[in-house]
This record gives structure tokens, sequence and C-alpha cells, in this order.
């Protein structure tokens, strides 16, 4: 299933907090996208047909929710990025962002750390 970047703004909402009505979305996020009312229920209309959210009827309202887990979608999102830039290795990838300076000093630490503790469960 693809999320759009704009969709992706309504999941991260949901995400944090579900389930949540129609105008708390907008609340969330429409002020910080400078996004009309229309434009956020659009995307979560867009949400509900993709089946990314469900709708559960609560008197005159609909409350929404992820019906997928963001630890699955981020899965497939890193997985499809990787797949498509750097022919399905990560290598590259992390290579691109030393090369272009992107790395932070607690980024290489982080790496670091994270090398190690593979290398450990390794043996």
């Amino acid at each position: 299933m693809r999320i759009s970047a704009a969709e992706s703004l309504v999941m991260e909402a949901l995400w944090r907090q579900s389930p949540q009505s129609a105008e708390d979305i907008v609340a969330a996020v429409g002020p910080d996208q400078n996004w009309a009312d229309k434009t956020v229920r659009t995307l979560i209309n867009r949400l509900l047909t993709k089946g990314a959210i469900s709708a559960e009827r609560e008197g005159r309202r609909y409350l929404y929710s992820p019906a997928i887990d963001r630890a699955d979608y981020v899965q497939t999102e890193s997985r499809g990025l990787v797949d498509r830039l750097f022919d399905g290795k990560l290598a590259p990838l992390v290579s691109h962002f030393a090369e272009t300076k992107q790395l932070s000093a607690d980024d290489i630490a982080d790496l670091k750390r994270l090398i190690a503790e593979l290398e450990d469960d390794a043996q």
C-alpha cells in the first residue's frame, strides 16, 4: 500500500493517539501544514479507501484508528527505498549520507553501537 507524504502526516497523528474524530485530526495536522478542513478530510477518505485506517461510528461522528502498524509501515517503506535507490543494499545508503556530510557525530556513534551489538549477536 502506497501512502503519500501528506497522508503519512494523518497516519502519524493517528499512531500518536487513536481513535480520533475528523475534527481532532484536522486540529492535529491542519494548522502546521496550512491545510483547510476539506484537505484533511480528503486525506482521511483516501486512507479509508486504501484500508490504512478504519472508522467506527460514535453517535453522529466517526472515530478513526490506524489499520496498519507503524513499525510494519516503516519496514515496508524503508525496504522499498533501499531496493529502489541502492539495489537492495544498505551500505551504499549509509555511504551516501557519509559522503554528503549528513551524518552527525551522534549518528556515527549510534551506528558504531549498532554494529557492535550486531557483531555480539552474531557470535
